[in-house]
């Protein structure tokens, strides 16, 4: 009687012990988790390439929103159509956001642009609308979650996990070209775990979708802006006087007091035979401009002021001719 009754204790005293240390190393909530780099470093480069002026000249390329869908099976039903689509608005949303943000792109509304005609008309506002370069199209095409987990004697986990993935390409509104195409992706989990029936707990968490698109739509921005940030800058002359020149372009896009730039005759456009696409054959260069001073308030309607120190722009129509930064000399 007596073993047994030591025995009984010792069995007590070891599942109490087992009990205390399942509960002291369990593993605590996990909050969601990014693939690095994380959203907030992403937004704090974002925001700290927009307020620095660019080492050299960046062109700010004009750019909105074109078709952005869900063509996933999750959120559709036979009760909503091609126009109710809240998965394929949420990404537009978060893509219009991200490219803002991004300080790398002009961004014009296009998606909500009939509410605009509307209120403008309310108003008796003539729209001044301005044309864009590229139009990004694309589409949510892949989205879903799952639910893993691990259980044993004694422990028992679940993660749920939350991926999206994104396309999108820019297409180049005069040719139709096909410019550029990318994908986006993006993943987040959350992790809960109890040792002996006593741990963490939860249901299902919603937020995980919203998180995973972002990151998806972070990842294709950053793609595309990589991608653009290797094409040419170049700008055109508003007015020539005799002593001054006026060009488009000032802080915003990088340039600064004492840049050199060249202008060039635009290229005669031909046909090629090979392809059947148009070809810009290469100008010829005329002059040298000196940036003297900044105007304006906005990247819409700043501008640069220079004069030229070589070359001459006499006899060329203002629209024959375009300027591209020759370094800092």
């Amino acid at each position: 009687m007596i073993k047994s009754r030591r025995a009984s204790r010792r069995l007590v005293a070891v599942a109490l012990a087992a009990a205390s240390t399942g509960c002291a190393v369990q593993t605590p909530p996990i909050t969601p988790k990014e693939p690095a780099p994380a959203l907030a470093v992403q937004r704090a480069a974002q925001q700290s390439y927009a307020s620095q002026p660019p080492v050299s000249p960046v062109l700010k390329r004009k750019i909105a929103l074109g078709r952005i869908t869900n063509e996933t099976n999750y959120g559709r039903s036979l009760l909503r159509d091609q126009h109710g689509d809240p998965l394929g608005k949420q990404v537009s949303d978060l893509l219009s956001k991200a490219l803002s943000e991004s300080g790398a792109y002009l961004v014009f509304e296009r998606p909500d642009i009939g509410r605009l005609r509307d209120e403008a008309q309310l108003t008796g506002d003539a729209q001044a609308l301005i044309g864009v370069n590229l139009l990004v199209i694309g589409s949510l095409t892949e989205f879903g979650r799952k639910t893993v987990g691990e259980s044993g004697f004694v422990s028992a986990s679940k993660k749920q996990v939350a991926f999206a993935k994104v396309d999108l390409r820019l297409v180049d509104v005069q040719t139709a070209q096909i410019v550029f195409a990318t994908s986006g992706a993006g993943e987040a989990s959350t992790e809960t775990a109890s040792t002996f029936g006593f741990g963490s707990q939860a249901g299902y968490d919603g937020t995980l979708n919203d998180t995973a698109i972002r990151q998806a739509v972070a990842d294709a921005t950053s793609r595309l802006t990589t991608a653009l940030a290797s094409q040419p800058w170049q700008t055109y002359i508003l007015k020539a006087e005799p002593n001054r020149v006026f060009l488009g372009g000032g802080k915003t896009q990088g340039i600064r007091e004492g840049m050199q730039f060249e202008v060039f005759t635009q290229g005669e456009q031909v046909k090629s035979p090979q392809t059947g696409a148009v070809v810009t054959l290469p100008g010829r260069r005329v002059a040298d401009l000196r940036i003297d001073g900044l105007f304006g308030n906005t990247e819409l309607d700043e501008g640069s002021v220079a004069s030229i120190v070589s070359g001459s722009l006499a006899g060329y129509k203002l629209e024959q001719l375009v300027v591209r930064h020759g370094g800092a000399r």
